[in-house]
């Protein structure tokens, strides 16, 4: 039996106190595996960010239980949690989160850097890395000299260097025009199949439903249905 990469069981998050009390997601039940890539779609508000960031082991559910890869999280600590998300999860963000001050090479080797990898070998992978989603053109780059498709490249470097099980990405096209999306999507879709890690694309977009093998919706706190998409481009192309 192939466990799940990623499970949450009944996982409840009730956010603020009092008046102001919200139930960020509700009564979720979701299994992740290596090797697909699942759009996570809902409208803003939905809940989407708070479900990525329980799964990512930055927030603690209020209710409900994580599992990575088959251990699991509750009661562990804050020194736990981020021992599990470096040892199993890369993160993808809207809004890139680049060291402004460091290249291209720097950025991604930075994440190895934090793992205590040795200092040459750590260089060579943050190489091949971004030779493998097309910057090995740009590696003493500075954000600032870099397109928003370019730092979103660098961004994915960064977050599948250290080859996590997992990788999950909140709104990762929503800064880029449609190419660019495509391209980063491309990258992910690869990363899935190619690599065997379980990719989740939280959006909003109906573009990127293409690049999917699960599309999940999350409406009012609590997924509602669940599909398989009309094609896969990734796969089509491979």
């Amino acid at each position: 039996m192939i466990l799940p990469i990623i499970e949450a069981r009944n996982v409840s998050k009730v956010l603020g106190s009092g008046a102001g009390q919200v139930r960020a997601v509700k009564n979720i039940n979701l299994t992740l595996s290596g090797g697909k890539l699942t759009v996570l779609m809902g409208p803003s508000g939905s809940g989407k960010t708070t479900l990525l960031s329980i799964l990512g082991c930055m927030l603690t559910p209020t209710e409900g239980s994580v599992f990575i890869c088959g251990h699991a999280t509750a009661g562990a600590g804050a020194e736990r949690l981020a021992r599990i998300r470096r040892e199993h999860i890369g993160f993808v963000f809207q809004s890139f989160h680049l060291f402004p001050t460091l290249t291209a090479h720097e950025n991604v080797r930075l994440a190895l850097d934090v793992r205590g990898e040795r200092r040459r070998r750590a260089k060579s992978r943050s190489r091949d890395v971004l030779e493998r989603v097309g910057l090995a053109h740009k590696l003493a780059a500075f954000p600032r000299d870099l397109s928003g498709g370019e730092q979103q490249r660098v961004a994915i470097a960064r977050a599948i260097v250290a080859e996590p099980s997992a990788i999950l990405a909140d709104e990762p096209t929503a800064a880029l025009d449609t190419a660019n999306g495509h391209a980063i999507m491309t990258i992910l879709a690869q990363t899935a199949r190619e690599h065997s890690r379980a990719v989740l694309v939280v959006t909003h977009d109906t573009r990127l439903l293409e690049f999917a093998d699960r599309i999940i919706y999350i409406e009012d706190s609590a997924l509602n249905r669940e599909e398989a998409p009309a094609s896969n481009v990734y796969r089509m192309r491979a």
